[in-house]
Order: C-alpha cells, then sequence, then structure tokens
C-alpha cells in the first residue's frame, strides 16, 4: 500500500502519542523534498556526525526539544519545562523544526540519561554548528559561551554531571543576523533576491560521548605525494606525556603501514606506490589511531585519508594549475547547501549525497561551496565519491567591524575541515563582502594550510596575491588576461533560468538569463560551456563555476529545482560539455564576428508589420553588422548606431536537406533584443555581453523553418553605456555520444 506524506508522518508519531509526548510534524512550509517523510523525532539524522573521527560509543541527542522565544537579559529556564517543542537539528525558521517562526533569541531544553557503561572517564557534549552565539547549562551549572555560526565546538560537562537519573541540559541561542557584525552568508532576515531566509539556532547534530580522562582529541592528516607519504599529528585531552600513539593505515582492508610517537608529534606514514585520490579515481586510506600507555589501548578512534596534491605552477605566459602534478581542467557548479525545509539543515544524509551524486552524473569534477560551511558528512561524501571543493569562508555583511570574530571563525574552518582530501582551496572573500586586511588574511590561510590554494577574493575586489585570479561574468563566460603566477579561473558565470511550474518558491522568480524550456536549457548550457572551452584554450582558463547547482528560493537559475525532484537539463549532454565534447555547429546564418554580413536597418520606428515575411523594407538602409558604438567592449562595429531603437531584417536560404534540427542563435547584444523568424518569435535577450553567446530557438519560430527563402528580424533595445548588435544561427544536432 502507498501512502502520502502526511499518512507516513501520523505512522511514524504514532510511538510518541501513545508515551504521551507532544506529536510533531512539521511546519506548512512553502516547499518541501522528498526526504521530509523520512523525518521524524527517533530518526533525526541518526547518523555519526564526525565521519574522520569514529568512536564506538556515543549518543545523539537529535530530536525533540523543549522549545521558546527568549528575551534579552532573560534568565535562563533551569529545571522548568518549555511548553513548545522543536526538532533537533533543523533551525528554528525552517519548515522541519515544526516551529518556522522569525527568531533572534531563543531557549532550548532537554533531558536525557547516561547509560551506564558510561561512568569512570569523561563526558563530552559535541555541537556541529549552532548559529550564532550559545550558552550551555548542564543541570544548573553554565558550561561557557561559544560565539560562531560554522563551526563545531565541545564542553566537557563531566563535573557537572549527577551520579544518576535525569540530566538537564539548556541551551540559550542569540543569532541578530544581518543585524550583526558576524559572519552569516546569504542569510538575511528580509528575505530578497540572492538573500535567503536565516538560520538560527542549532542545526547540525548535536551528541554526547564518553572517553578515558586521556583521551584523543583531533587528528592532523596531511598528504605529500611527492614524497609518498602521510603527516599525521594527534593531539591528546588530558594527556601527560605518558601516553604514546600508534595508528596503523590500511588499504582495502588490509595493513600498508603502522608507526607509532609521542602525543603531538608529527608521525610519518611511508607509502609504497600510494594509490592517489582524484575525482576519477577517489580512492580513501582507512586509519586506526590508538592511545596507549603502559601496553595498554586507552582511547581508539577511526578515521580515514586520501593522498593527493594541489598546486599552481608558475609558467613563462600563464600559471597552470596541477592535480597530482597533472593539468585538470576543473568545471564545477556554485553550490549554496540550502534546502526548502531544512535551509541550511538537509533533511536526512540521503538527500545530503544525493546533491553530491547528481554533480557527479552531470559531469562535474569541482563544486564551489558557497559562502556556508557544510556538516563533516556532506565533505565525507565529496570524499568518497570524488568532488573537489573549493571553499568559500562565509561573508560578513559589514566590512571592519568585528575582525577579531571573522578570523577566528575563519580560523576555525580552516582547521576544522582542514583533513578532508576533497576540499582544495579556501576562498577568502567573496565579490567584496566585507572585504578588508585581504593581502593580510590570505597570507595568514596560507600560513595555517600550506597544502592547499587560497584565494584573495572570488570576484570584484582581486588583491594580487593568493594563488587564483578569479573573475565574475554574467551570464558569460569570460577570462582574465592570464597571469604567470596565478591561475586564471571564471568564479561564477552563467545563470540561465528555468522555473519549473509546480516546483517553484511561491514569489516571483528570477535569473540572470531566462529559457522557455529543458532542451533550451540543456543546449544554452551546452553553448557557454563550448565558449568556457575557447577560452581554456585562449586565456589558458584552469576553472569554472556555473551558477548554480539548485535554485534556491526566488532564484531559478538552477540545474535542478530546489525541492531536488527535477533535473531540468539532459544530464548525457550536459556531462558530455563538462568534458569538452560537443557537436560540430553547422553554421546555419552566419554572424559577422570574423566575416562582415550585410543587413536592412532603420532608426525609426517601422509599421507594426515590419517582422512579417512580406514586408516591404526596400526604403530601409544597408550596412554591414555589427552595428553600436565604438568602444562597447568586445564588439566589432562596422555600421554605427547610436540611438535607443534599432530594427533590423535579413534573409536566407535554406536547402531542403539544411533545415537546422537544433537551430541557436549566436548573439552578441548590448541590450534587450526581440529576434524574430519568418514572423514568430524566436527569442528575446536580456542585458548585455561582452562577447557571442548561444540562444535557443523557441519551438514556433523552428517550426516555420522551411527550404527556400526565410527572414530574420531583430529589433534591439538600448538604454545606456555601450551598445551592439550581431547575430547568426547554428546548428547543434549532432549530439555527442555519452563517455
Amino acid at each position: 500500500m502507498r501512502c502520502g506524506p502526511l499518512l507516513l508522518f501520523v505512522v511514524l508519531l504514532l510511538p510518541y502519542a501513545a508515551q504521551g509526548a507532544d506529536p510533531w510534524q512539521p511546519a506548512a512550509g512553502p516547499m518541501m523534498t522528498r526526504w521530509a517523510g523520512k523525518v521524524s523525532p527517533d530518526n533525526a539524522l541518526p547518523e555519526y556526525p564526525r565521519p574522520q573521527m569514529v568512536r564506538a560509543k556515543w549518543m545523539n541527542l537529535n530530536g525533540l526539544w523543549q522549545f521558546a522565544h527568549a528575551k534579552r537579559g532573560e534568565q535562563p529556564p533551569l529545571g522548568r519545562p518549555l511548553s513548545r517543542r522543536i526538532l533537533v537539528p533543523f533551525p528554528v525558521e525552517s519548515a522541519l523544526s515544526g516551529v518556522m517562526e522569525p527568531a533572534e533569541r531563543v531557549w532550548y531544553r532537554r533531558t536525557f540519561t547516561l547509560p551506564a557503561d558510561w561512568q569512570g572517564g569523561r563526558v563530552l557534549l559535541h555541537f556541529g554548528a549552532v548559529d550564532w552565539e550559545t550558552t550551555v547549562w548542564i543541570n544548573g551549572t553554565s558550561m561557557g559561551t561559544h560565539r560562531g555560526g560554522y563551526d563545531g565546538f565541545t564542553f566537557d560537562v563531566t563535573d557537572a554531571l549527577k551520579d544518576d537519573g535525569e540530566q538537564e541540559v539548556v541551551v540559550g541561542v542569540f543569532d541578530p543576523t544581518d543585524a550583526g557584525t558576524q559572519a552569516q552568508g546569504k542569510q538575511l532576515r528580509t528575505p530578497r533576491g540572492i538573500w535567503y531566509t536565516p538560520t538560527t539556532g542549532i542545526w547540525q547534530t548535536v551528541w554526547l560521548e564518553p572517553v578515558p580522562a586521556a583521551h584523543i582529541q583531533k587528528l592532523r592528516l596531511t598528504p605529500d605525494v611527492d614524497h609518498n607519504r602521510l603527516r599525521l599529528v594527534v593531539l591528546g585531552g588530558g594527556t601527560d606525556g605518558r601516553q604514546r600513539v600508534r595508528a596503523v593505515a590500511l588499504k582495502d582492508g588490509r595493513e600498508v603501514a603502522r608507526v607509532s610517537g609521542p602525543v603531538g608529534s608529527e608521525l610519518h606514514f611511508d607509502l609504497d606506490q600510494p594509490r592517489l585520490w582524484s575525482p576519477d579515481h577517489p580512492f580513501l586510506y582507512d586509519l586506526r589511531v590508538e592511545l596507549q600507555a603502559g601496553g595498554k589501548t586507552l582511547d581508539r578512534v577511526e578515521s580515514y585519508f586520501g593522498m593527493r596534491k594541489i598546486e599552481v605552477r608558475p609558467g613563462k605566459t600563464a600559471a597552470r594549475m596541477l592535480l597530482n602534478n597533472r593539468e585538470v581542467f576543473q568545471i564545477g557548479p556554485l553550490d549554496q547547501g540550502f534546502w526548502p525545509d531544512g535551509l541550511y539543515t538537509a533533511p536526512t544524509d540521503e538527500a545530503l549525497r544525493y546533491d553530491i551524486e547528481v554533480t557527479r552524473k552531470l559531469g562535474f569534477n569541482m563544486t564551489r561551496k558557497h559562502v556556508k560551511v557544510e556538516p563533516a558528512r556532506w565533505y565525507y561524501w565529496c570524499d568518497r565519491l570524488g568532488l573537489l571543493v573549493w571553499q568559500d569562508m562565509p561573508s560578513a555583511r559589514h566590512r571592519q567591524k568585528d575582525k577579531p570574530q571573522f578570523e577566528a571563525e575563519l580560523r576555525r574552518m580552516v582547521e576544522g575541515r582542514g583533513n578532508h582530501p576533497s576540499i582544495i582551496m579556501w576562498v577568502v572573500f567573496n565579490e567584496g563582502w566585507g572585504q578588508y586586511d585581504t593581502e593580510r588574511l590570505t597570507r595568514w590561510v596560507k600560513q595555517l594550510d600550506p597544502q592547499r590554494l587560497v584565494s584573495n577574493a572570488s570576484g570584484w575586489h582581486d588583491r594580487r596575491v593568493g594563488d587564483v585570479l578569479d573573475m565574475h561574468r554574467y551570464p558569460g563566460p569570460a577570462a582574465n588576461v592570464p597571469e604567470s603566477r596565478r591561475a586564471n579561473v571564471l568564479g561564477e558565470f552563467g545563470g540561465l533560468g528555468l522555473p519549473i511550474r509546480g516546483h517553484v518558491w511561491p514569489r516571483k522568480t528570477w535569473s540572470y538569463q531566462g529559457v522557455g524550456s529543458g532542451d533550451q536549457l540543456t543546449l544554452a548550457y551546452m553553448g557557454l560551456l563550448r565558449e568556457v572551452y575557447v577560452l581554456r584554450k585562449s586565456q589558458t582558463l584552469q576553472a569554472a563555476v556555473y551558477t548554480q547547482l539548485t535554485d534556491v528560493e526566488r532564484e531559478a537559475n538552477g540545474l535542478m529545482t530546489y525541492d531536488r525532484a527535477v533535473v531540468k537539463v539532459d544530464p548525457r549532454r550536459v556531462a558530455a560539455a563538462n568534458r569538452g565534447k560537443f557537436p560540430k555547429p553547422r553554421p546555419v546564418v552566419e554572424d559577422s564576428q570574423h566575416t562582415p554580413h550585410v543587413w536592412r536597418y532603420t532608426q525609426s520606428r517601422p509599421a507594426d508589420d515590419w517582422r512579417q515575411v512580406d514586408f516591404d523594407d526596400s526604403g530601409w538602409d544597408e550596412g554591414p553588422a555589427g552595428f553600436g558604438t565604438a568602444g562597447t567592449p568586445g564588439a566589432t562595429v562596422r555600421t554605427t548606431w547610436k540611438s535607443g531603437d534599432l530594427w533590423l531584417r535579413r534573409e536566407f536560404e535554406l536547402a531542403k536537406d539544411g533545415i537546422p534540427r537544433e537551430p541557436m542563435f549566436r548573439v552578441h547584444h548590448d541590450e534587450r533584443a526581440e529576434i524574430f523568424i519568418n514572423g514568430a518569435p524566436a527569442a528575446v535577450t536580456k542585458g548585455f555581453t561582452t562577447g557571442y553567446v548561444l540562444v535557443p530557438m523557441t519551438a514556433e519560430a523552428r517550426k516555420t523553418l522551411h527550404a527556400g527563402r526565410n527572414t530574420m528580424a531583430v529589433h534591439v533595445h538600448q538604454t545606456g553605456g555601450g551598445q551592439y548588435i550581431d547575430v547568426g544561427i547554428i546548428d547543434w544536432s549532432d549530439q555527442p555520444a555519452a563517455k
């Protein structure tokens, strides 16, 4: 029997109703994913949250907590039940929390009972991430305060615990979002445009684990490919010099190396012909680390590592980005990491993995995690499935207001996620948002992590430091003039928009450039990627980031819908384009980029039937394309056009066997252009480009193409700045074979 999401929630909640607990259900959010039906109070992200340091014993505190809004200066509700319930770890504003309300100050409260076999050591309380300022009490005793919305933190709660029975934990959170000076990424209290619904409170897993008095606190894993070596540092908690580390590396379950040494010292795994990690071969070694004293094992954790190297190698005219000493062109999407039902928190681990699986299926080998830090399991799946990651530091909106806090969170990001082989670059700033002291911070991050690349600023305000020179261009693509010491990359481009009815946020959507169907989006994407690969040759472009993986709230420029229900493009053709495999375009009507072609034109408004086939344009002027004003970026002006509007007509012949199956316009426009074929609306372009872009032809116009004489008519409108128009038609009917 099949059941809908509502019935499924009721079935999952029956045990809670039977025990007298308050029932939970998700709030009526604008949009839900298919994984929402798998979320319940006893199944809220149950996976162990720290895959690179796993212990056998632990207790997940995700689930229903008591909840209340708080006021400034209010005393914590110690020993006092709260009237409402919230599902942790979903943010207060999310549908899956069951609350879905704006919040600035909130209380959380719950009780727990420790297992009997946890006696005799220490008990640690871990928070994956809480946005933003967090204060914790255990049984009425304050554990301390943490500030930072993206990094994990831990309290040793042992001394505050009772000998037996129920233990109480109370959490107070303050999150001013954009009213504060802290890093907040894309969150905004009043969402609009590229700014989205905020996340307040607990948004990653909360868990307890017992450890011995002397225990393993942290691992530092640094691959050294050139010397066939992994460098390992084990940091201890409660250690005093009497303990030693023993570690074993395993390959396919078989021991391949063993080391031992003092806590805190650098140990070396020398690996014989190590298997290297890459997107095509994401091989991971298993790692077992023990803390020993007097011949006994005190603590043990399971981990993993990948052997890979990333560098920028200077060149005489252009630097190149090398992975494992080999040039690998990197192509990936901008990944915002938002979910319609969980906001910052994916509904399930399966959902978290799905985004990465689709990214790989679409032929991407890289992703740019945009101004957000994900839970450790997201990076685990990137490690496991083979996806390179450019990791942004979440942006602050206010420049130079709270440097110490920003830099503390920047350090925690680098150190907290530094063991993942998938992460190959840290991005300090995005587009000047909160940007300051760029040269100092870029060099500082490089000192913190010399094994990875560092981008000083993605787009806008480059300060000529770091490993890459990054440009943003919409729709693009475009590239900077290459440099000899920094890799030339395109940090954002594209933004092709296609809202899918039934899968859009309930407000007007927008994109940088709209298309009319999934087929048109696929073809337009292929056109952009073809130009990207031209730039790879002409400008030594080393990487490109397409905006974006999914729709996000009002943005409809994703390759998937926001609810992940629809992949809008043809995965096979997009994957081929991402690998640089394209159909060979056949010119149908040549543009004038290289050879001028004559059009009839007028700058005076013509009669209403000007675009029809039988319109008499004999009184119009004639001139070679392109049309525009000198100095317009990327333009080759052969006929001057300085007025606000221009109308053009051109006839072309098609042979019976020459009618294109997949016609696309090749257009260089500044600004809005309307194109008609045989009187039928064929395309509309908005804004401006600085080069030629491919625009799909509408199905209505395609049907009018016929053997013999056809007519193309164009109206272009200019409001300010440069101006230019040139149009041609190509056929992309030759579909490449999937690799």
